[in-house]
Order: C-alpha cells, then structure tokens, then sequence
C-alpha cells in the first residue's frame, strides 16, 4: 500500500489516504475524497514514506488543538472530472451569497458572534459555519434560521482568531502572504521567552501578527537560538567586572557570535566559542580585542606623557639650582678710519663760534 497526503476544506485540513501499489497518481490532481466531513474536493500533495508520514503525525500533535483535528484519513475514490471541479466552484460562489444571508439573520438574534466564513460539502448536504466568540454562545435558536433558510445540515465550528487569519488570509507585515495562509499547516505554540531569547523588541505592533497573537516566524528561528543559548548565559545577563558591567545583548545567528555591550557603550561582537575565555579576561580586570590594543595605545601614551614631565621637572630643578654668572665687560670695538675722521672734524669745530648768516637786503622801488 502506497500513502499520498492530501489537502482538503477551507482549513485547509491534511489527509493521508492509502491506495493500491499499482495505482499512480499524478502531483497536484483534484481528488474526490470521503472526509470524516464528507464528501469532498482533495487536492493530491505527493506519496510519502514511512518515515514522512511518521514525522507528519509527530509534528501535528504540536499543534494547538482546534475542533477538528489537522491529520485526519481521507478515502480516496475517484479522479475529478469536469463535472466534479465545475461542481466545486459553484459552491464557492454560492458560499459569498450564503455569508451575507448569514450575518443578516446574526444582526437578527443579536448573539455576540462572528461569521468568518461559510462551506459547502461538494453534495451540498452539509453547510459549515465558521466563527468566533469571545464566550460561550447559545445559538440553537439561529441554526433552526440557517437551516430553514439554506434547508441543508448545519454545522458550527468555532474557530480560533488564529485559525480566522488562516481561513480569511491576508498580507503579513513581511510583505508576503501569511503563512498559515498557504503553506503553515498548523499552530506551534509560541511564548514570551521565545521572543526574549531571540532579543526582539517587546513592542506588541512588531511580534504580532494579523491575527493578534505572537507572529508564527518566531518558532522557524527557535532550535538554533535555543541551542546557541544553551551555551551562554541567559539574555540580557551582566558580567560585573571594576571596568564596569558587560552585558549581552543578542545573538547573530549566521556568524555565531554574541554582541556584548562594553562599558564604554560600544557593542562588540564575541564568538560562542571564545566567549569562556572573555569572561575570564574581564573578571581578571584585562582588556579584550579591539579594547586591549586601545588600552596598550593609552598606556604607551601616557608612559611617553610621563616620561616628558619628568624631562620638564629635571629641566627647571638645573634652572633653579644654578648660580647666576658675572657679566663680562665688553670690549670696545675699534674704531674704524671714517669714524676716526668724523670725530676730529666734531671737535675742531666744537671751538669756533658759529658763523651768521648775512640778511637779506629788500630792495623798493620808492627809494
């Protein structure tokens, strides 16, 4: 026997179905199953071995339970046909009319309720009505509305406002389609630590998602940030040394390091590996990496600065203990011939009077 996974139902619900080894089926093929539901369209995964399927039903007991279960088995019975997939989407669009009816009759009961979304079994025998509440509602009274308006089986199933993000979809903060939307087939459970571990910002507008609850990606991270904590002390834990206190900020998961934040503010990057060996080294008082080449700079500058205070100190000790010197008296420079000259000519004048200059005689023409 040959196992094939299938999806089917708006949940997008997992099937496993076992066939025959002679029969193949082609990937991506419109099935028709019979469901714990119903009869139903299934749209065909792939085969699966043992161990796959294994891992599928250990890894979807994780899950947070919802009211139906995620694994279930699918029986298959036959390839779809024109009729069947043409079938499928006439009930898709009569479910948008079904929806708008419903929550025309709710506005009616006035029951604290909300319809997130309607589906029809490909029969048309059962009708399903997905939607959440904050409490328990009674609502015996709408079904018997449903019914007699729809005049089909109706089912309730009340959903989680994860399962409602799942069922409705919608664009993530990403950018991208939400993952429980197209691919993520179920809920792991995700906690506050998971969000400290990896060193997020505890800002409810950044960690949750559509839904609002924590966002779904947190766990996709978790098994390498819990393996790479189980080295190192917790987050956010602080080394006290005299220099001050180091502290550890968060993990960078591809390189494998710790960023630690110094006690100058500056954060430094610490491989997991020699992070055994830092802590030694700052609880020893010593520098470590880029801090220890500026700390063997410092002390060479200020060696260099000491060294010339105490030239400077000696300098002005000689200048204070030293006797002043004499004077010398200074030589006359000989004179030279020109000066010589200059001097007799001063002084054989020094002794003759001086000599008046004549006035001027104004001539008139009267006289």
């Amino acid at each position: 026997m040959k196992t094939y996974l299938t999806i089917f139902g708006k949940p997008r619900y997992l099937g496993l179905m076992r066939l025959n080894d002679e029969d193949i089926l082609n990937h991506n093929k419109w099935l028709v199953l019979k469901t714990s539901r119903g009869y139903e369209m299934g749209l065909l995964g792939g085969m699966l071995t043992q161990e796959q399927e294994s891992r599928y039903r250990s890894e979807t007991s994780n899950y947070e339970e919802t009211t139906e279960a995620m694994l279930q088995d699918a029986e298959f019975l036959r390839e779809a046909d024109i009729n069947d997939i043409e079938s499928y989407y006439e009930c898709r669009r009569e479910e948008e009319e079904a929806l708008l009816r419903a929550r025309e009759l709710l506005s009616e009961h006035e029951i604290m309720m909300k319809l997130v979304d309607v589906e029809y079994m490909l029969d048309r025998k059962k009708l399903y009505f997905y939607f959440t509440a904050e409490q328990r509602v009674d609502f015996r009274a709408y079904v018997r509305d449903l019914a007699h308006e729809f005049k089909t089986r109706i089912e309730m199933r009340q959903i989680g406002i994860r399962d409602e993000a799942r069922i409705v979809r919608g664009i993530a903060s990403c950018g991208r389609p939400c993952c429980c939307s197209y691919w993520l087939r179920g809920f792991m459970p995700i906690s506050i630590k998971i969000v400290k571990e990896q060193r997020s910002a505890l800002n409810p507008t950044k960690i949750s998602g559509l839904c609002g609850r924590l966002m779904c990606c947190m766990s996709y991270e978790q098994e390498i940030y819990s393996e790479m904590w189980s080295k190192l002390p917790g987050p956010g834990t602080k080394i006290k040394t005299e220099q001050g206190s180091y502290t550890l900020e968060s993990l960078d998961v591809g390189r494998e390091h710790v960023n630690i934040r110094f006690p100058s503010g500056r954060l430094v990057p610490v491989s997991i590996s020699e992070f055994p060996d830092f802590k030694e080294t700052v609880l020893r008082g010593e520098e470590w990496g880029e801090d220890k080449e500026l700390a063997a700079k410092k002390k060479a500058a200020q060696e260099r600065i000491e060294r010339l205070e105490r030239a400077k100190q000696a300098r002005h000790k000689i200048k204070v203990n030293a006797k002043p010197l004499k004077p010398s008296p200074a030589k006359a420079k000989p004179k030279s011939k020109k000066q010589n000259q200059n001097q007799n000519r001063n002084v054989s004048r020094e002794g003759q009077p001086k000599k008046k200059k004549p006035k001027s005689k104004l001539h008139h023409g009267n006289e």
